[in-house]
């Protein structure tokens, strides 16, 4: 069954426009309910307190910071509790923090109210599953075929109940702190940790603080509506301008859901996502054996020449981290991630986690005694050109006459000196156009030509 709801990262949308309307996201939580408690009948249950001494199923539910997490998560809780599903609510708090919960506590699933990186007029929802993983998409499809049951109620007596937890928060502080090495701190250092105004604004700073950083936290006053507005992973400028202004050693920017990291050194130079990859592998490879490393169709060429030279192999998977997750697992590999600062190391987590990537980039700074810039050396990144198009939904770009023209016009001046990847979002209504080649201006140039040849059809 095609997925007509679900796409790469849960259900997502503009609050207020179909899918994410209070009427479908009850709709959805009363689904997945049915589906959870089916599997509850089969496997048994877990819980905390109450939810486990039931003997219904139980979940977390955990949000980001935007106004309309208030809405979402009435209308999740009432279709929960409507299928027999106790609910433990977490207020805001990290994606990867809902994962790592729903493992801890040893629940049925764990949900999350975010739209991650998007500005806040949108919002979506998603799922882990019990081992604290993306679903696996036989139970999406699952409550997709349960959307279209009318939405029912159990018996008073086996409705779902919900509580507060008031401690996630500092549960999940201790869990990021046990991935960093217990015979390193972080005493001397001075960070700026961004926290896009979003989830992890509390926890975040919390976590470097008592690995004995001397933390200046920005992006750490939500108000509903200015999550990921102006600073954050998404956009780090602000991030470079703290840290040359607070003369600190490194910056951290999270984005508004906390899964994504991207930092900063003294000097005010950006390090994206492969290249803190490239940082913790090449640290890791010094103390265990590290047999391949998967990125994505989007990772940038210079990345795989470099792991290679450390005799690394290196896979692309699709763009998306459950697929660089999916990848990982099939090869029994631990590391991966994307150039946007998802990154999953899995001998620390189940999911992709900002401020847990941070802290194995900074535990690498502290053993070898160096800085980050010397750290990456050996890394030479090719420059690359991405631009985002908008497009109505349903465009079709691959007939695109214009687009196929201009793309073999591109591929012809490239040649092999360069690669050009072309692809719509799995969560907004973009054709996302990225061009590699040996120079800045090139890419740039080429990229620019795609996107033209995109708008005048679009």
């Amino acid at each position: 069954m095609g997925r007509r709801h679900f796409g790469t990262d849960g259900v997502r949308g503009r609050v207020g426009e179909a899918p994410i309307t209070a009427d479908f996201v009850l709709r959805l939580g009363y689904a997945a309910g049915r589906v959870l408690a089916g599997q509850a009948a089969v496997r048994g249950v877990g819980g905390l307190g109450g939810a486990a001494a039931s003997g219904r199923p139980a979940v977390i539910v955990g949000k980001d910071t935007r106004v309309s997490g208030y809405m979402l998560e009435a209308a999740l809780q009432a279709g929960l509790s409507a299928a027999g599903v106790d609910v433990l609510l977490s207020g805001p708090i990290p994606t990867p923090a809902v994962a790592y919960l729903t493992r801890a506590l040893r629940l049925s699933a764990g949900v999350v109210i975010s739209a991650s990186h998007n500005p806040y007029e949108d919002n979506g929802i998603k799922f882990f599953s019990a081992d604290g993983n993306k679903l696996p998409d036989a139970i999406e499809a699952a409550i997709e075929s349960a959307l279209d049951e009318p939405v029912g109620c159990v018996v008073s007596r086996s409705l779902g109940r919900a509580q507060r937890i008031d401690d996630a928060a500092g549960r999940y502080i201790e869990f990021c702190k046990s991935s960093f090495p217990g015979s390193l701190d972080l005493r001397g250092l001075r960070l700026v940790v961004d926290c896009a105004h979003g989830a992890g604004y509390y926890t975040a700073p919390h976590v470097f603080h008592e690995l004995g950083a001397d933390v200046v936290p920005i992006g750490v006053s939500p108000n509903g509506l200015n999550i990921n507005d102006g600073c954050g992973a998404t956009e780090p400028a602000a991030l470079q301008r703290a840290v040359l202004e607070q003369r600190a050693d490194l910056g951290i920017a999270i984005d508004g859901d906390g899964d994504r990291v991207v930092m900063v050194d003294a000097a005010g130079r950006l390090y994206n996502g492969d290249e803190l990859l490239y940082a913790i592998v090449r640290d890791r490879r010094e103390r265990e054996p590290v047999p391949g490393v998967v990125g994505t169709l989007m990772s940038n060429f210079g990345l795989e020449q470099a792991l290679e030279r450390l005799g690394i192999e290196f896979a692309r998977a699709r763009v998306g981290d459950r697929y660089v997750l999916e990848l990982l697992q099939q090869k029994g590999w631990r590391y991966g991630g994307e150039g946007s600062g998802h990154l999953l190391c899995l001998d620390c987590h189940s999911t992709g986690d900002g401020t847990i990537s941070a802290l194995q980039v900074l535990s690498a700074v502290r053993r070898h005694g160096v800085s980050l810039a010397e750290l990456c050396a050996d890394l030479r990144m090719l420059p690359q050109t991405l631009i985002n198009v908008p497009i109505e939904r349903g465009f079709d770009w691959q007939g695109s006459v214009a687009l196929c023209r201009a793309r073999e016009d591109v591929e012809r001046t490239l040649g092999d000196a360069g690669r050009i990847l072309i692809r719509p979002s799995g969560t907004e209504p973009l054709l996302r156009l990225m061009v590699e080649a040996p120079d800045e201006a090139l890419a740039l140039q080429m990229a620019t030509r795609l996107a033209d040849a995109v708008r005048a059809t679009a």
